[in-house]
């Protein structure tokens, strides 16, 4: 009832998508491309390469855009690349984004293009693998800046590729990501009135998921530091034990969200994934150091449960003779917010690539994306493609047993074409 409400607003406020003559157009484009989207993408994912360390992927990105008579950017962001198409007509400027990098993963998928690919992560030799589905990401949009291409006549308006590096975040020391593209301006010359993306995802495939508003949750990093006074492990008492205090801070943390957070209104995550104190198994050292992260979905959440773990490993350190430093290092993956009306209007097009029935809503997820950075900008879109054969066997993003399907290619490479035409026209 609320899509048709929906869709007759359209027609009183003159808005329509694209003709079904360009839909038809772009469904046979679509199937004539899907080899090549293929054969990229096995390339891509049989030679991965870390964030900001993308630059043989760039550089076959840049020569593909290159071939379509755009306007090719290069080395934005270190290794980013963006295209410009300029439609046959005046109108706004949508904006299209895959992420590049591969993760320090050893691949343990049986493939005839699996990855052997090494690399240098934090200073050590790693085996290297597209685990998180980014391989294709990027050949869907190489696919979609080809169809595009072609009916660039037909398009009332103008369409910037982003083909984004380091979203799984720069290597230490190193700026890069969306955060780094945003500040060398790329949702600006032209100005981005809109940006689409997705994400490689263990649905099945065939489906896709978005959800309007807060869709994934904003990370950040924390450290604690817990300072004891070291001595000798058999007479603990002449000494400060960092080593149990942490112990005891740890099991604090976890009744955060378990007590604290009212997670029937949005769910929030305390983790803590590393603890490294001592080296030798007769002495209490005198420091231990714990990390991990923190997500969530709105502000006021997250200020309590920054002030809630300062206050647990302060107090619980000082309460045993010891002090905690608690550092929290925000800016690293924000909210990925779903623009509301944005989203209702582009339903549609998703309808009509998937079939109704199979867009669905997802529930929050509590992984996060830098997508936001360029969200800050303009309003925006972020969907989950699926890509599993049976989600019930999926392998999770980021495990070295994730794998898609080749039939999800199709699906991913139209949405965007799709999205990118129907937001001209209902804005034209």
């Amino acid at each position: 009832m609320i899509k048709t409400i929906v869709a007759i607003l359209f027609i009183s406020l003159g808005l329509s998508q694209a003709p079904s003559s360009l839909n038809k157009k772009i469904d046979k484009l679509a199937k004539s491309v899907e080899k090549k989207v293929i054969d990229w993408r096995r390339d891509f994912h049989e030679h991965p390469e870390l964030s900001n360390r993308e630059f043989k992927t760039a550089e076959k990105v840049a020569k593909h855009l290159r071939s379509l008579g755009m306007e090719v950017q290069t080395e934005v962001a270190h290794t980013g690349v963006v295209g410009i198409l300029k439609g046959g007509k005046p109108g706004k400027v949508v904006a299209l984004r895959a992420d590049m990098d591969a993760l320090p993963v050893k691949e343990k998928v049986d493939l005839p293009f699996a990855s052997k690919a090494k690399g240098i992560y934090q200073g050590n030799e790693v085996d290297v693998m597209h685990a998180c589905g980014h391989d294709n990401h990027i050949a869907g949009l190489m696919g979609a800046a080809e169809i595009l291409s072609k009916i660039k006549k037909d398009l009332p308006g103008t369409v910037k590729f982003i083909f984004q590096p380091a979203e799984e975040g720069a290597p230490l020391g190193e700026k890069g990501g969306a955060k780094f593209m945003v500040e060398e301006g790329v949702m600006n010359n032209p100005k981005v009135d809109a940006i689409f993306g997705l994400h490689a995802w263990p649905g099945k495939v065939g489906t896709v998921e978005y959800r309007s508003g807060p869709t994934m949750a904003a990370a950040e990093r924390m450290r604690i530091t817990v300072t004891g006074s070291q001595t000798h492990g058999a007479v603990p008492w002449k000494g400060v034990d960092p080593i149990a205090i942490s112990s005891q801070i740890i099991t604090a943390l976890q009744t955060i969200v378990a007590r604290e957070v009212n997670i029937t209104q949005v769910p929030a995550v305390v983790t803590i994934g590393s603890i490294h104190g001592g080296v030798r198994n007769n002495i209490i050292p005198e420091e231990v150091v714990m990390e991990g992260t923190i997500r969530t979905f709105n502000d006021e959440v997250r200020k309590d449960i920054h002030d809630s773990i300062r206050k647990k490993a302060e107090m619980i350190a000082s309460a045993s003779g010891a002090t905690a430093k608690v550092e929290i290092f925000s800016d690293i993956a924000k909210v990925t917010f779903n623009e509301p009306s944005l989203t209702d209007k582009m339903v549609p097009s998703l309808e009509r690539v998937y079939g109704r029935e199979n867009v669905k809503i997802t529930p929050f997820i509590t992984g996060a994306e830098d997508f936001p950075f360029f969200t800050d900008h303009a309003p925006g879109l972020y969907f989950f493609n699926g890509v599993a054969p049976d989600p019930s066997k999926a392998a999770p993003n980021h495990s070295p047993y994730f794998f898609a399907d080749e039939r999800n290619l199709k699906y991913g490479t139209k949405a965007l074409t799709q999205l990118a035409v129907d937001y001209l026209y209902l804005y034209k």
